[in-house]
């Protein structure tokens, strides 16, 4: 019996070693082939496992697909202090850097759109992966707005939620376009204006949008 102990504990490190190795090889495939054409035997040979020994690891394609999104997150925040993205005000600039750097990763992105689209339909593997990522996301933005609207003296505060769900919904929709034609659309520009817009918006709100559609048909008339 403690033979047989022993001898997982001494086997997790090179099970997470291969692990991360199955995960690194997936990302690169999925990159160069997208996540439909991409498959576990492809994976498979770049590791040199055979197709059961990847599905031993990770189970099925979609599981090893939630991985890769999560080793994604977990590399998003290896450099950053705590292992964890930035509270207050500095997480706004955190969500345009993060643009930036999903352009030089689209099949990542790739990844993220198809299952995050995918994840509302029932019984779906992703679903409570991205259920949990959006509650908490908003929450982490809504903080962040809160300490910026305190540090400028802006009490309304009625259209934090609101704008937390806008900013996310932005850059993933951003996101699809761009991944539907990377040419018409520049994903880190059009998200750092879209964030810059929302962030003044909530800060300094300007007529509602009745207002200037009456006074276009007033100028009309």
């Amino acid at each position: 019996m403690v033979t047989s102990t022993s001898n997982r504990v001494k086997s997790r490190p090179e099970t997470e070693r291969k692990r991360t190795e199955i995960l690194k090889a997936a990302i690169e495939i999925f990159g160069a082939k997208g996540s439909a054409n991409g498959t576990l035997a492809d994976i498979a040979e770049q590791v040199g496992m055979t197709h059961a020994g990847v599905l031993h690891h990770f189970g099925s394609k979609q599981k090893l697909l939630l991985e890769v999104l999560a080793y994604r997150d977990e590399s998003d925040v290896e450099g950053l202090a705590e292992k964890h993205i930035p509270d207050g005000p500095a997480l706004f600039l955190h969500l345009v850097k993060t643009a930036f750097s999903n352009e030089l990763r689209p099949g990542i992105v790739q990844v993220y759109t198809v299952l995050s689209n995918e994840s509302v339909t029932d019984g779906h593997p992703a679903r409570g992966f991205f259920e949990h990522r959006y509650t908490k996301l908003r929450g982490e933005v809504g903080a962040a707005f809160v300490e910026l609207c305190a540090q400028e003296g802006v009490t309304d505060t009625t259209v934090i939620a609101t704008a937390s769900a806008a900013i996310l919904a932005v850059m993933d929709g951003l996101q699809l376009q761009w991944l539907l034609d990377p040419a018409a659309v520049g994903l880190a520009e059009a998200s750092a204006f879209a964030i810059e817009a929302i962030v003044n918006g909530v800060l300094h709100p300007g007529p509602a949008l009745e207002t200037y559609v009456a006074e276009t048909a007033g100028g009309s008339a």
